[in-house]
């Protein structure tokens, strides 16, 4: 089987650049809104691939970007080398197609392109996260507040009803853990720990 794996980092994204992909497969997977922190093999259709690849039914599994695979270097190419293991040729759209074998044979540079791109992956990932941070200790500084309003008052009916918060205990309710929701909505953990407090009360 041929396989296309998709990710999203957040729910709200609807992988719409993914259409583009006019390529024939034999199944497409798609995993929305799931962080790439998230271990691979820990991912719903995740999961499913690696049913698929014990049976061995997969001959070739494409992606986009590494950066779908996982942001973690280490996660990364420990999914790469269990791949390479289980004689699955894994094709990187992004990189020019950029394919583990060739003719058969293993890409001579293969190990090296894939283990410096996932770990300028996850530099990247770093360098927003400090940028994000930065931005928001910026606006401290200028005066900014966080968070709510000074003098507003909202009950935990009113709480709950919010959007995201709803995503939040639709996920809870089907057994997601706290970090996987985080993962998944871009929501703090803390967030999250709130609402399955005032949910279970």
């Amino acid at each position: 089987m041929k396989i296309k794996y998709n990710r999203t980092s957040t729910i709200n994204q609807d992988g719409e650049r993914f259409k583009m992909d006019k390529d024939n497969y034999d199944l497409t997977l798609f995993d929305k809104g799931v962080s790439g922190k998230i271990p691979f093999k820990d991912r719903e259709n995740g999961k499913v691939l690696v049913g698929l690849v014990s049976e061995g039914k997969v001959t070739e599994l494409v992606v986009e970007e590494l950066s779908r695979l996982g942001r973690n270097t280490v996660d990364t190419l420990t999914t790469l080398k269990w791949l390479e293991d289980s004689g699955i040729n894994v094709v990187v759209k992004g990189m020019g197609n950029l394919q583990s074998h060739v003719d058969g044979k293993k890409n001579p540079i293969w190990n090296l392109i894939t283990s410096v791109m996932s770990s300028l992956y996850e530099l990247e990932r770093e360098n927003i996260l400090e940028r994000t941070e930065m931005g928001r200790k910026m606006y401290v500084i200028n005066g900014g507040k966080l968070g709510r309003k000074v003098g507003t008052v909202e009950n935990r009916q009113e709480f709950l009803q919010k959007e995201t918060n709803q995503k939040i205990i639709s996920l809870l309710d089907k057994g997601k853990s706290v970090r996987d929701i985080s993962g998944r909505l871009g929501v703090s953990t803390s967030t999250i720990v709130k609402v399955r407090k005032y949910h279970l009360c």
